[in-house]
């Protein structure tokens, strides 16, 4: 099997696996007061300082979730809560649906959500962010990389623009995409809230983390025993928390893997359209692991099966979608022929040239085989 959607989810490292085994054996919980449960407390104090090393802030403001959507619900839902009087929120027509589906549910119980578009290369303006920012703006929420695109949204000059107009309206990101994929730390964000998760890092899934920024009054989201601090109750998936650590640390001291990752894409980038003169590139010059590209006229969710068939895994977009089609490339005003084609490629930065042209020749095999849909 040769895979190509590691925006959706990434093989569990073996640091991950070992770590993960290694907490299994301490079944201890970390909020017991005798021996089990104060070596658990501590591994678990050890694993968020490694995850608050990766993600750029100090450790106090990690607060462990059950994936990256559970991140952005209590993000936004208890964000909005902070500028309780106001009841208007900013987001892109481009983010993920945790963050969409949220704001739609705001939506029904009052709150005016402001959808910036994107142009026609995937971009938010932080000119339009400015336009839409009014005094009753509770809450802005942008994601930091596209998970269908790759393209790397302007978060920092926008977390400026908005505190610029009003230091009280809160900042949320979506940074899954971009986590460990794109350099940032919480400093050189600004933003008040940031989620990210596991298993888009070679982690585990069913756990992420939320960054809450420092006098930020965050209610929970989960109630209960007041585990993390008192933030979000629950007890410790200490295993899952191992493993996620450890894929940080892994990827933190692998100091080429971006590197390697934007040269597979581009070596794959240049093989494709040599070899399919029809194809279109959508997006590559965004976050390295990730980019569109179109074979306009065909169908994607036929070629994704075809080349299935034969052992080759791409995807026509989110994984979310469940074969919808992608409000992404929609919302970027694609042609209809061109949003049929619509095929997301991601890498890892262990994906080989070998692999890669294992691709080339079966998306050129699928070309030649199919019908399009053009007259």
């Amino acid at each position: 099997m040769t895979y190509f959607d590691y925006a959706a989810t990434t093989p569990v490292r073996p640091e991950a696996v070992s770590a993960m085994v290694d907490a299994l054996g301490h079944f201890g919980n970390p909020s017991s007061r005798y021996p089990y449960g104060r070596e658990a407390a501590l591994r678990v104090k050890a694993h968020r300082e490694l995850v608050a090393k990766a993600i750029g802030c100090a450790a106090d403001r990690v607060f462990f979730t059950s994936c990256g959507t559970e991140g952005d619900n209590w993000a936004i839902r208890r964000g909005v809560e902070v500028n309780r009087r106001r009841k208007h929120i900013i987001t892109t027509a481009i983010e993920h649906s945790a963050v969409l589906e949220t704001c739609r549910e705001l939506e029904k119980q009052g709150y005016e959500v402001t959808y910036l578009r994107p142009d026609k290369s995937g971009q938010i303006s932080v000119d339009d962010l400015r336009a839409a920012l009014r005094p009753d703006t509770a809450l802005v929420s942008m994601m930091l990389v596209n998970n269908e695109t790759g393209v790397i949204l302007p978060v920092a000059e926008s977390v400026r623009a908005v505190k610029a107009f009003d230091k009280h309206i809160l900042f949320h990101c979506d940074a899954v995409q971009g986590f460990l994929k794109v350099p940032f730390t919480m400093a050189s964000l600004g933003c008040d809230t940031v989620a990210v998760s596991g298993h888009k890092i070679g982690g585990p899934k069913g756990v992420g983390a939320l960054y809450v920024k420092q006098g930020v009054r965050l209610s929970p989201l989960l109630t209960g025993g007041g585990q993390e601090d008192g933030m979000r109750s629950g007890t410790e998936a200490t295993a899952q928390i191992a493993g996620f650590a450890a894929a940080c640390n892994a990827a933190m001291a692998d100091r080429e893997r971006l590197e390697r990752t934007a040269a597979i894409r581009d070596y794959t980038l240049s093989r494709l359209q040599e070899e399919l003169p029809m194809l279109e590139v959508i997006s590559a010059h965004g976050a390295p692991h990730i980019c569109a590209v179109t074979l306009p006229g065909y169908k994607s969710e036929v070629v994704v099966r075809v080349l299935g068939d034969q052992g080759v895994c791409i995807s026509s977009g989110s994984a979310c979608h469940r074969g919808k089609a992608s409000h992404v490339f929609a919302a970027m005003g694609l042609s209809k022929p061109r949003l049929d084609g619509m095929l997301r490629i991601s890498f890892s930065p262990d994906t080989t040239r070998e692999e890669a042209d294992m691709l080339v020749s079966a998306l050129k095999d699928a070309a030649a085989t199919l019908f399009t849909t053009l007259s």
